[in-house]
């Protein structure tokens, strides 16, 4: 449904392809599976009309992107999230990312301008939350029953950036991560992220963020086809 560059992780990838077999799709999806790595999973699978395109028949999609900002990463997580050094301001965040909301020309997002179709994107929804470290890498207790009630809360030192829209632009999650990264330190102001937007230029926005940090997460698309993957 959309291209994942190395280092980048996907939760809710979907692909498509013809066939005539009259094998079940059950077999398919386990047949399919014996040939793939250990780090590609195939959830499930499912016959869809022959008009559906994984790619073309979306309708929109949802990226997710993990930093940590604690004084210390723990090393399970290092692929899976991006390491800030400083700590970050999720208020000032929150309030820049507002700017992202609707029907705009993200160019100044975009690694490569000018492209092959429009620069105009919408953006549906947008998040920014702090959550706790996942238990396994935070508890000091043991998992044992007898102590359940001894777990404490964690600090919360992950920050979530989730976004929906009807199609992103070339590393456009990760140039926005990384201008909501420097608003969070205050190098900038949350308003800035407007004029950056309104400006159409690359140089005005942030660095591109590190892939690791980067999750697709959910592709939709039109109930006709297939309903929501």
């Amino acid at each position: 449904a959309g291209r994942t560059d190395a280092g980048v992780h996907a939760l809710g990838q979907v692909a498509n392809f013809p066939t005539n077999s009259s094998i079940p799709v059950a077999n398919i999806r386990r047949g399919l599976q014996s040939f793939l790595p250990e780090d590609i999973v195939i959830v499930s699978a499912r016959e869809v009309s022959r008009s559906f395109h994984a790619t073309y028949s979306a309708v929109c999609k949802r990226y997710r992107y993990v930093i940590h900002d604690g004084d210390v990463c723990p090393p399970f997580l290092k692929p899976y999230v991006h390491r800030s050094q400083h700590p970050l301001d999720i208020n000032l965040m929150r309030a820049a990312a507002h700017f992202l909301l609707g029907t705009h020309d993200f160019r100044c997002f975009e690694k490569h301008f000018p492209n092959k179709s429009t620069s105009v994107r919408t953006i549906m929804d947008v998040s920014v939350q702090r959550i706790s470290c996942w238990l396994p890498w935070t508890s000091l207790h043991s998992w044992s029953p007898i102590y359940g009630a001894r777990h404490e809360q964690p600090e919360m030192t992950l920050i979530v950036f989730e976004v929906m829209a009807d199609g992103f632009l070339y590393n456009m999650v990760r140039a926005i991560v990384g201008t909501l990264m420097e608003i969070g330190r205050g190098k900038q102001s949350p308003e800035c992220l407007g004029e950056v937007i309104r400006s159409l230029d690359r140089s005005q926005a942030g660095m591109t963020a590190m892939p690791n940090g980067l999750y697709l997460v959910s592709v939709d698309y039109p109930e006709e086809l297939c309903g929501n993957l």
